[in-house]
């Protein structure tokens, strides 16, 4: 139930950021498959923070440490852009278009997935 929870609010993040930063859009014309692809790049995204960026901190902690950790924001742009072509690759209608729009989006969807995470956070604990 967690991983689903988890691709959906991605997707709600990655919505956000298409409405948000310039130059990241979904291109499909109908919502039915607009949500389908914001569920599938958010899976994508997943994986991708999953499988390459412990590979890419692992590789670069001394960079990390030397910037104090703002070479994180250059990752996570990479890792954005990165996702933005495994899309294209699976004929998906999501664009990100260049650097910057990568570097924008990674930090509207970790502050959307932030906020996000933490209402349904407190939303759990009021249950209990």
């Amino acid at each position: 139930m967690k991983l689903i929870i988890t691709v959906l609010v991605t997707a709600v993040a990655l919505l956000a950021s298409t409405y948000v930063v310039d130059g990241i859009d979904v291109t499909e014309t109908t919502w039915p498959a607009k949500v389908g692809t914001l569920l599938v790049v958010a899976a994508i995204f997943g994986l991708v923070n999953a499988i390459v960026k412990p590979l890419v901190k692992t590789i670069g902690c001394g960079i990390y440490v030397l910037t104090l950790g703002l070479f994180g924001l250059i990752v996570n742009a990479l890792l954005f852009l990165l996702v933005g072509w495994f899309a294209e690759q699976f004929g998906l209608g999501f664009e990100v278009d260049g650097f910057w729009a990568g570097f924008w989006g990674a930090i509207v969807v970790w502050v959307v997935s932030f906020v996000l995470n933490l209402a349904l956070d407190l939303a759990g604990r009021e249950d209990d």
